[in-house]
């Protein structure tokens, strides 16, 4: 059994631990009863999506009832929104790194406090390619930070640190069998780069504040692809740092809504990006299934 690895002896010594994020609290809440059942953690940025996600496992595993409604187990706060069927939870994580990274300290301690074991959790999400079709989905090798080293770097007690963003071969491997199997939509294994901001942090020319031009931009976005990088967003570097230090596995698979080497606005039509933001919810719920013996 591979349980939670907390790497925080002081959380021994308090009698009660509040999730102020999720409005859970070990006080409050029997976390075991509530969530000692969970294997799979899917987190996406938005709680609509990550709504529609749990509604779409429920039914793949036939464990809902057509119409059925999911309660948000975070209804006490409007921070992040939390589902759950079976063995899947479901969590939004907000836009960037801090937002995520403030998520995932709470659901570690949520998955540790629930006496959780064998947990995998999976990102999925919505990125900009480089060099891919639109629609294309990249399950992330390493993600890598704007000057494209694998590493996530935090000023703690004003002291920079450098963790590792590696992620778990294996799970990454059996995803890409998983996209192989459903045979859908082009799917690769690349490496993400992952920057703190939409604009101007990932060249983009279309920001309020923008002081170099194209060729610059083209320039370093080739570079990126050079370096192995095969899409950008803002969560990954975070969390493969703190999924390694908790001991669990995770992987990262997020769809491409657009060819940044093409262009930088996202002019695809709504229904076209409802569908792409399905993939990377097909391919993990096929995984999920699979790994049930449900296929």
């Amino acid at each position: 059994e591979n349980f939670i690895h907390l790497c925080n002896p002081h959380l021994e010594k308090m009698k009660e631990d509040i999730l102020y994020h999720f409005a859970l609290g070990t006080g409050t809440h029997d976390f075991p009863a509530l969530f000692g059942d969970v294997k799979f953690v899917c987190v996406g940025g938005s709680p609509s999506r990550m709504k529609a996600f749990i509604t779409y496992i429920a039914e793949e595993l036939g464990l809902g009832s057509p119409g059925c409604d999911y309660p948000n187990i975070c209804a006490g706060t409007d921070r992040y929104a939390m589902y759950k069927v079976g063995p899947v939870l479901s969590v939004s994580h907000g836009m960037g790194i801090p937002s995520i990274s403030i998520m995932l300290h709470e659901l570690i301690k949520l998955l540790y406090h629930a006496k959780c074991s064998n947990i995998t959790i999976i990102r999925i999400g919505t990125s900009g390619g480089i060099g891919l079709e639109p629609g294309s989905v990249v399950i992330t090798r390493q993600s890598v930070d704007a000057t494209f080293k694998p590493q996530f770097e935090q000023v703690i007690l004003g002291k920079t640190v450098i963790r590792s963003t590696n992620l778990d071969e294996q799970l990454a491997k059996e995803l890409m069998q998983c996209s192989k199997e459903i045979n859908q939509f082009n799917t690769v294994i690349g490496n993400t780069m992952c920057t703190l901001d939409f604009y101007e942090g990932q060249g983009r020319l279309d920001g309020a504040i923008c002081l170099y031009n194209e060729e610059e931009k083209l320039q370093y976005l080739k570079e990126a692809y050079d370096s192995g990088v095969r899409n950008i967003e803002m969560e990954s570097s975070v969390f493969a740092a703190m999924c390694n230090l908790s001991g669990v596995k995770a992987a990262v698979v997020c769809v491409t809504l657009l060819n940044r080497l093409e262009g930088d606005q996202i002019s695809s039509s709504h229904d076209v990006l409802v569908e792409y933001q399905q993939r990377p919810q097909k391919l993990v719920g096929y995984f999920i299934k699979k790994s049930l013996g449900k296929v």
